[in-house]
């Protein structure tokens, strides 16, 4: 009979956490998550493929997703505080999906019938069909980011009640299937690419697109039941009173005026009759600047401002693992096989880093968490710096980093440190899509006489991900337990802004400055924004906590707030 108990406790206990709230939002997360990833690497490779194996349209295709996020990351988070919970995700989920979906179709089309549309209207239909797969491509992106702030930023704040700890493990939590979900993804759609075709990856996306959706949009349904208090949502109340001023006079609704017999007097009287509804309508068109405006506002008067501010910095950086900095271990010498096992390795670490925040946390709380996350992340970038000046290092001060942007002036071919742009391709071909045969590079990199530099170089890159993704974790707490309710869409649509604005920023950085031999200046750059970063957060936690900042058994507390979450209203 005990046994039998016992065996009915541990089902029920197994049903009830597969049935928990926080399972549930893990698994539609992780869901949501690996559709985005394997839609953002095969589009880029798509448009390269679309584009005979330029890099011109995953350029444009770049600046166009970071630029619409720049300008509407405010008006997307008003539209968040502003609709009810289940509305918004449903609406974001099913935008974003549909739209995924419509771009597959539509490259799928373009794929098969290229030659025939590049012969009509000279081209022109084809370059119309790339301009669509780009805008559509942006909507799901936008959707996406209103999709990241309504469950991440607040749907899981509400979820954790007024339990910090269980705030942070449910954000730990999503963070490691970020994690994960970021290497394995485009591993499968890139093999499905590699042994298949375009083709068949478009196919794949847009069928898992559609299936994804169905278990999320009911996912999210279940949620929202078992969770009444995301059914109450704190409305931000809006006082027009210039509106509420030009409508109300009555004698201008009525056409009454002041009547003195003339004709000009009359005329006058139409004109302000007209007045109030013109105004309206300017009004209302200027409704999004406004909303603009007063999201920055309410940003820049948070208590958690430089905080935030601190983070957006570390975007401002070439030391990660990105097109540039892969392109940039090519020329040293390290092919597809060495950066897989290194982005490998920076998974690894940045999940390490994800688990050490929670228990970081416990022990020295929130906000030194953060603190130590930067000790940690700016120790270990000082063997990038330190890399810059070590053997084997092309660095080179004697080399203009500008002289390529003035060979382009003067009508001059670029240099051939330049010409690694399909070698760069072919490095994530090996890495991920297996298919290295389809891709040469231009011209066969020189031999590198020492590998000190490039190995300290990845080594601080690598080990600053500890501090890099903790830091990350504090910051987004610290954002959910400080804004209220009615703003959290708006602060975090204006964060997503100012990341992507730090980002343009080390993209036209690497522009104006492509050569190898001015790499190191992009290093030293790069930490030295990071170390504002800091700087920035360090004022925010000395003023939270004072002195008490460096005793890191003494308990936090806030002067404007607890340490449990702010209470739903």
């Amino acid at each position: 009979m005990d046994n039998a108990k016992s065996k009915k406790r541990c089902c029920e206990s197994v049903q009830e956490l597969f049935t928990s709230p926080m399972f549930l939002i893990y698994l539609g997360h992780s869901l949501s998550t690996w559709g985005d990833r394997m839609w953002n690497f095969a589009v880029a490779v798509f448009l390269v493929g679309l584009y005979g194996n330029s890099l011109l349209l995953t350029a444009v295709y770049g600046l166009v997703i970071a630029g619409s996020v720049l300008l509407l990351g405010a008006i997307i988070g008003d539209w968040v505080d502003k609709n009810p919970r289940l509305k918004v995700a449903q609406t974001s989920l099913v935008v974003q999906n549909c739209a995924v979906i419509l771009c597959g179709i539509l490259l799928m089309v373009v794929f098969q019938f290229k030659e025939q549309l590049d012969e009509l209207y000279n081209g022109w239909v084809l370059t119309c069909c790339y301009i669509l797969v780009i805008s559509i491509a942006n909507i799901a992106n936008l959707a996406s980011t209103a999709m990241s702030i309504t469950i991440q930023r607040d749907w899981v704040v509400v979820v954790a009640g007024k339990d910090s700890s269980k705030l942070a493990d449910m954000n730990a939590t999503v963070r490691i299937i970020d994690q994960m979900t970021n290497i394995l993804a485009p591993m499968l759609v890139g093999q499905i690419m590699a042994f298949g075709s375009n083709f068949i990856g478009c196919a794949f996306i847009a069928g898992w697109n559609l299936c994804s959706m169905c278990l999320e949009y009911g996912l999210l349904w279940k949620v929202y039941q078992k969770v009444p208090a995301l059914a109450i949502k704190t409305m931000k109340k809006e006082e027009d009173q210039e509106l509420k001023q030009l409508n109300s006079p009555k004698e201008l609704e009525n056409g009454q005026g002041p009547v003195e017999g003339s004709q000009l007097m009359n005329e006058t009287a139409v004109v302000k009759a007209e007045s109030p509804e013109k105004t309206a309508c300017c009004y209302q068109m200027l409704e999004p600047l406004r909303t603009i405006r007063n999201g920055w506002v309410a940003y820049y008067n948070q208590s958690i401002f430089f905080a935030g501010m601190g983070l957006a910095f570390l975007y401002m950086t070439v030391l990660g693992f990105d097109c540039i900095t892969t392109g940039f271990a090519y020329t040293q010498g390290l092919n597809g096989s060495v950066l897989s096992l290194l982005m490998g390795a920076s998974a690894v670490a940045g999940i390490c880093g994800t688990v050490g925040f929670t228990w970081v946390r416990k022990k020295c709380g929130l906000i030194r968490t953060g603190f130590i996350s930067g000790v940690v992340q700016l120790s270990c970038l000082t063997l990038c710096v330190a890399s810059v000046f070590a053997p084997g290092s092309p660095f080179d001060l004697s080399v203009s980093p500008f002289q390529d942007i003035y060979k382009h002036l003067i009508g001059e071919s670029i240099i051939p440190e330049l010409d690694y742009t399909d070698s760069v391709l072919n490095v994530d071909a090996q890495g991920l899509l297996g298919n290295a045969s389809t891709m040469q590079p231009a011209e066969e990199m020189p031999t590198i006489q020492s590998y000190l530099s490039v190995s300290l170089l990845f080594s601080g890159v690598i080990a600053a991900r500890l501090g890099l993704w903790s830091f990350d974790l504090t910051v987004t707490q610290l954002m959910q337990e400080n804004v209220i309710e009615s703003e959290r869409g708006v602060i975090n649509g204006v964060q997503n802004s100012m990341n992507y604005l730090l980002d343009l920023l080390h993209f036209i950085m690497v522009i104006l400055a492509p050569n190898p031999e001015a790499f190191g200046l992009l290093v030293i750059l790069s930490v030295s924004f990071v170390v504002m970063g800091h700087i920035m957060y360090f004022r925010f936690a000395f003023k939270s906590l004072g002195h008490r900042l460096f005793l890191c058994c003494s308990p936090e507390k806030l002067p404007d707030s607890s340490s449990s979450l702010p209470t739903t209203v």
